[in-house]
């Protein structure tokens, strides 16, 4: 996890007084000097048993978050119990002494919450976001985790949490192209006695090795509550909430002093540059890293600065000589990464299909001189400070970005308004700053580098590099040894406390409420549709035009995606390089993107700048610049990207299933960014007919929310409404064909996978369709979340995956329903096996308790999920795309808390029925094709990557 280090020094952070304690040590934070119309207030106070306590009151909404920073992260590890730090996160996550077995992965997103844990090199953190009447349930439920919970693991859980997180390595390093490049690095850049010379995930065989004894001691080393900072953020009151923290937390044992670890940047002596061949990769991978500094050392500032002038825009010389001049790659990247104990500084470039990476290492090398030689403007710096007030303000939206933003900054910074500090650093980067951190940083130093290239093409590597060494587990067919299951409850004898630990009562139920909208239409048919938000002095707002890849010819699908792409490569009066500098310098982000159903010009400013950020849209959107060079340059980047999508064998098996349930003639069997064969002949007349039928006002809509009022909006938008002339578009009815697959089975094979990907689903119905509602709040106890019956089943009591998850997707055509998961290779039958079962028995076992945890996961979980500018946005786009009424959401509500165990029997039965489904497979045939025809009764159809039969 990054530190974000992009902040404003004019932003200032306002502190609140303090009240004193009798139970807890206080600090005052004075009020800053000069306060803004943006402030931060906090207060903050320690626990006699060392946990140091944060608390900010938000009443935007009534939801309050929780964030539990620990000072424990990959760091600690000793080498032979790699991973261990993240591991235990998963443990921590299972049973605790006073909570019902299973609540901490249950029973927070039953009450409308959600909760997650991470880890990193230096820390772990835990959340929670709820609806305000769980507030109390939360600070009895996190409690018991932090101060409770080692005398519930037993072997059995130990053993289960082992194969989830083994689960997750497959899922995202093992199986996915790049995937092992980051432990090549660590290996290369640290020595071997240094914290960071393994990965945070770990090995395989240090987790299979994990015992009991190493979970007691990891826990009672370093899970004390003195090694930890709790914030809690939303819609509290401060004084009783200090008080409940004090109840509930205040008797967790302190733990033993965890002593401060001494910055330790890398030390190269010479530069290292390995290779890898990738089985999933499809296209060649540079990276070169530096070694920098560590975190909240003020040069961090300055190379965040260097990182976005070598490669953060079209001007940058790296994107200059690799992009532009060379066209080597689609795209380059430079960022600046910064840890507790060391920095790192790297260059990444993934290039294109069968292109040398000694011909990549050498532009690299070319653009760094040209940076030394040509230096950068004042320009330049002024996008970059326009920019940091913009990501200040989006860095703390939600109450949980604040109270996890918090929570790190006390952590290790030892200071929750750190960010102040952060902003006035950030702000004075000077020019002789840059330069002197890229001759101490960059220039002549040593670096490890490696080339990642496709199995058996060997010859791109970069010239003279070696072969690197990682571990790569094989799939073995029927492992007995990795069956585990949920297991005995652990036999203990509880924590003796002052303070009652059973469960509390809810307080009372929040409903969500709409915000007030607005609504207008102009004169040439463009409606407007507005909620006035100040929370944040940001505005978010986007055009959305009806058609998108909906209106794509059958054999050019891609076509929309590419004219979207085309209108954010300059405008009749601005080449691409002026666009992007004068977005940069109103601090805004505009993008351009082509959906099923629609195009979307999507942006984001600080209030004051909505005019002119309105201004750009509007010159891009009517005055495209058809440039042909722009033109070849997009069609080279997607044909490396979607050569590179053939590697994810999630992407494979998404883009056969809808081409399965939609069949070879309808639009929507095809990806919207098309395929290598739909795109080769797209020439830019095509981009100009699309553009000149079908972008029109007519039936479009602007959506905005935030920090402004209808009647500013309405001025703004004078200009587009006079200069955007209406013209009818014909929006064709495609035939849905005949769905007579429920039942088949197909597989694809992608060798040595170790996880196979399951999709299984059929078209249910539209988003104008009535019952949509009703089959959502079906869905909820099935597949919404890690409460849901999938994830309970194939995670939480057979370790077969990380996650799995089911949903009914909302479009004005036919949508399907669509269970998804990503399961360990040699459990593929087994899985297969028991989402059948469990899909068959869901609707007739669903029960008056489901009936209930469905309302409560959707009532409640309202209350959470329109918080942010984007979920709001969401709101008024659905609004206008199925003419819903301004309160539809509210309406739901109603419609759910009147239907009882019949209705979502019937709902399920209708539009869930196991026997209409189609099943997907994609995974290693060697191993996994015998057991899937089992599960198929030898009916099996096999398919290549791009749906086409295997005899």
């Amino acid at each position: 996890m990054r530190h974000n280090t992009n902040t404003l020094a004019a932003l200032l952070l306002a502190a609140a007084s303090l009240a004193t304690s009798a139970h807890a040590q206080t600090t005052k934070k004075p009020a800053a000097t000069k306060a803004s119309s943006f402030a931060l207030p906090y207060e903050k106070f320690v626990l006699e048993n060392g946990l140091e306590v944060v608390l900010h009151e938000d009443h935007s909404d009534p939801i309050v978050a929780f964030a539990t920073v620990m000072h424990v992260g990959s760091n600690r590890e000793k080498p032979g119990k790699t991973g261990f730090a993240h591991f235990f996160e998963h443990m921590s996550f299972n049973d605790s002494e006073n909570a019902p077995v299973g609540a901490n992965r249950k029973l927070i997103e039953e009450w409308g919450g959600q909760r997650n844990g991470s880890t990193w090199n230096d820390g772990t953190q835990y959340y929670e976001v709820v609806p305000k009447d769980a507030f109390d349930k939360i600070m009895w439920i996190d409690s018991d985790r932090l101060g409770y919970m080692i005398k519930t693991v037993t072997a059995e859980a130990l053993a289960r949490e082992i194969q989830v997180v083994k689960n997750e390595k497959r899922q995202n390093y093992d199986n996915v192209a790049y995937g092992f490049t980051n432990e090549v690095l660590r290996k290369n850049l640290y020595p071997a006695d240094h914290p960071y010379n393994w990965t945070v995930i770990g090995s395989l065989p240090d987790l299979q090795a994990a015992t009991l004894a190493d979970v007691q001691e990891f826990y009672h080393q370093y899970y004390g509550p003195n090694n930890a900072t709790l914030v809690i953020a939303g819609d509290i009151n401060i004084a009783e909430t200090k008080a409940k923290v004090q109840r509930w937390f205040g008797e967790i044992k302190k733990g033993p002093a965890v002593k401060p670890l001494a910055p330790r940047p890398a030390a190269l002596t010479q530069t290292k540059s390995l290779y890898l061949e990738d089985n999933f990769a499809r296209l060649p991978q540079l990276q070169m890293v530096f070694p920098s500094i560590q975190e909240y050392h003020r040069d961090t500032y300055a190379l965040e600065v260097l990182s976005q002038l070598l490669a953060g825009n079209r001007n940058s010389p790296l994107y200059k000589v690799i992009v532009e001049e060379q066209k080597l790659a689609p795209n380059v990247g430079a960022y600046q990464y910064s840890s507790e104990l060391a920095g790192e500084f790297i260059l990444q470039v993934r290039a294109n299909p069968n292109t040398s990476l000694q011909q990549v290492h050498s532009a690299i090398q070319e653009g760094l001189k040209r940076f030394e030689t040509q230096g950068f403007s004042d320009t330049e710096l002024a996008r970059i400070r326009a920019k940091i007030e913009t990501d200040l303000y989006s860095g703390v939206e939600s109450v949980l970005s604040k109270a996890l933003q918090m929570g790190r900054d006390n952590e290790f910074a030892g200071d929750p308004a750190h960010i102040t500090k952060a902003a006035k650093l950030a702000q004075a980067v000077t020019r002789a700053d840059v330069m002197r951190v890229y001759n101490q940083y960059l220039k002549g130093k040593p670096y490890v580098m490696t080339s990642v290239v496709p199995k058996g093409q060997q010859s791109l590597v970069v010239q003279g590099a070696q072969l690197a060494s990682v571990y790569q587990e094989k799939v073995v067919s029927g492992v007995q040894n990795e069956d585990v299951g949920q297991g005995k409850e652990a036999v203990f004898e509880k924590t003796v406390t002052k303070y009652d630990r059973s469960e509390p009562p809810f307080l009372e139920t929040p409903l969500f409420k709409v915000p007030a909208i607005w609504n207008a239409s102009l004169a040439n048919g463009l409606k407007v549709y507005g909620i006035d938000n100040r929370e944040i002095p940001l505005v978010s707002f986007d055009v959305t035009i009806p058609g998108g890849h909906y209106l794509d010819p059958l054999t050019k699908a891609g076509t929309a995606s590419l004219v979207a792409q085309m209108l954010m490569q300059g405008t009749a009066q601005k080449t691409p390089t002026q666009l992007e500098e004068a977005i940069d310098l109103l601090g805004a982000t505009i993008s351009v993107n082509s959906t099923n159903e629609e195009i979307r010009v999507q942006a984001r400013c600080l209030a004051r700048n909505f005019a002119p950020t309105l201004a750009l849209v509007q010159e891009m959107l009517l005055q495209p610049r058809w440039d042909a060079a722009e033109f070849a340059r997009l069609k080279s980047s997607l044909a490396t990207n979607l050569k590179g999508q053939e590697a994810n064998a999630a992407a494979v098996a998404n883009l056969n299933f809808l081409k399965l349930l939609y069949g070879p003639n309808h639009i929507l069997g095809y990806p919207s960014i098309g395929t290598l064969e739909t795109t080769a002949g797209i020439t830019l007349d095509d981009l100009k007919s699309y553009y000149n039928a079908n972008i029109s006002p007519s039936g479009a809509a602007v959506h905005v929310v935030g920090a402004i009022d209808q009647n500013t909006v309405a001025a703004a938008l004078k200009p587009l409404e006079s200069s955007w002339a209406a013209k009818q578009v014909a929006m064709p009815k495609q035939a849905i064909p005949a769905q007579t697959l429920g039942g088949n089975v197909y597989f694809i094979d992608v060798p040595d996978a170790k996880q196979s990907v399951l999709y299984i689903g059929k078209l249910a119905l539209t988003g104008a369709d009535p019952d949509l509602s009703k089959a959502t709040f079906a869905n909820a106890v099935l597949g919404s979340g890690a409460s849901g019956r999938l994830t309970q089943l194939l995670r939480i009591q057979k370790g077969y995956t990380y996650g799995a998850s089911s949903s009914v997707l909302e479009l004005k055509e036919m949508a399907p329903f669509v269970v998804s998961t990503s399961v360990r290779a040699n459990a593929t039958g087994a899985s297969l096996q028991l989402i059948r079962q469990l899909l068959t028995d869901y609707g007739p076992t669903f029960s008056p308790a489901d009936v209930e945890i469905a309302k409560s996961k959707i009532l409640k979980g309202n209350t959470l999920v329109y918080e942010s500018q984007g979920a709001k946005l969401g709101i008024l786009r659905r609004i206008s795309k199925f003419n819903k009424a301004p309160k539809f959401l509210e309406d739901d509500q109603q419609q759910l808390m009147q239907m009882g165990v019949a209705d979502f029997q019937a709902t399920i039965g209708k539009y869930m029925q196991e026997k209409e489904l189609v099943y997907v497979v994609v995974g290693d045939k060697a191993t996994q094709y015998e057991e899937v025809k089992k599960f198929a009764n030898g009916k099996v159809t096999m398919l290549d990557k791009n749906g086409a039969p295997v005899n």
